[in-house]
């Protein structure tokens, strides 16, 4: 029983746990700051990127 109290307490003290918890916490944030920027700016970017593409194709297009 001594044995499993001193395990406990040892593994109490550890502090490896909380970092990674903190680094995941970290990390859902990111992940959800990246997220909410692209649905924002999810339109104006398909519209700039199309606008581009259609610009690109028709200044470079192979003369016929």
């Amino acid at each position: 029983m001594k044995a499993f109290v001193n395990s406990v307490r040892a593994f109490a003290r550890e502090e490896d746990g909380v970092a990674l918890t903190e680094y995941l916490i970290l990390l859902a944030l990111l992940v959800g700051g990246v997220i909410g920027a692209v649905t924002l700016a999810g339109t104006n970017l398909a519209t700039v990127w199309n606008a581009w593409a259609g610009w690109f194709t028709a200044t470079l297009a192979v003369p016929a």
